[in-house]
């Protein structure tokens, strides 16, 4: 017997899915048959991840730009429709932090994180919406009941707060409320809407030491990222599975809200932290 893929020829659209957890988000639904559009901010990264996807055999296409800019989310819309002629998946996974405690925040920190964490997604939803609507209309005039699938990606953060995170943690609890809203609102055309919140997943921007004044590049902006080597050896150990989690694992969180398997599952909010709330 030929078992095939769970999502074979769905399209798929990634945000950030160039590094980390979004790019292996991508290379797994791209296994499992899905074509994808690849995003990250820069275009190397997602043409590599773009390459990789094709050396392994599948299919995908690469959209360069960060997802705050004007315009953006209905390219990144349209680059699906007009390669593939649809959209089934829509993963909101960009994003990056910038920490601080509140009284040292400033505005423009603030706006950072609700920009890049909240309204992004909220912009490619909307910009999507139009697609998705008449879509499911026709196809339940054919009687046909066909399932698409919305994975916001959230944070432990945005679920129990964390110190020097209110600007990230506001911004995550509102993807969680945004879930839950167009769970209600897209339920009818056939949607599912669901976020996997996130806790110590091992990246660049949680591996980096944040004493040797690790940063990175945002738009011109220079980013401290990293943890404090000792605060993170101290966090693992609470965990209890006795570690952080893997981008792959991070991605097949992802993946179990893109499979028919889920499709009765809605407006839920799937903690991804190796049994640490």
């Amino acid at each position: 017997m030929t078992l095939v893929p769970k999502i074979d020829g769905k399209v798929a659209l990634v945000s950030g899915s160039g590094r980390g957890i979004g790019r292996e988000i991508a290379l797994k639904l791209a296994s499992e048959g899905a074509r994808v559009v690849v995003n990250d901010l820069d275009a190397a990264p997602a043409a590599q991840t773009v390459a990789d996807i094709a050396a392994a055999g599948g299919t995908a296409v690469a959209c360069p730009g960060s997802v705050t800019e004007a315009g953006f989310a209905e390219r990144f819309v349209a680059t699906a429709v007009d390669t593939w002629g649809g959209l089934d998946i829509i993963v909101n996974n960009a994003g990056y932090t910038w920490d601080n405690v509140v009284q040292k925040m400033s505005d423009e920190q603030w706006e950072a994180m609700l920009a890049v964490h909240l309204t992004a997604p909220f912009r490619i939803l909307r910009a999507a919406s139009h697609f998705i609507r008449e879509t499911a209309r026709r196809e339940a005039d054919e009687g046909r009941e066909v399932f698409r699938k919305v994975v916001n990606v959230s944070s432990t953060s945005g679920v129990y707060g964390n110190a020097g995170q209110a600007n990230y943690a506001a911004a995550k609890a509102g993807i969680n409320g945004l879930t839950k809203a167009m769970a209600k609102e897209w339920g009818r055309y056939k949607v599912t809407v669901n976020s996997v919140a996130f806790g110590l997943i091992k990246t660049r921007l949680t591996e980096a030491d944040a004493d040797a004044g690790a940063s990175i590049d945002i738009e011109g902006r220079t980013i401290k990222v990293g943890v404090n080597p000792q605060i993170l050896k101290n966090a693992e150990a609470m965990i209890p599975l006795g570690r952080g989690g893997h981008p792959h694992e991070a991605a097949g969180a992802v993946y179990l809200f893109c499979i028919p398997e889920s499709n009765y599952v809605s407006g839920q909010v799937l903690v991804c932290g190796g049994g640490r709330p």
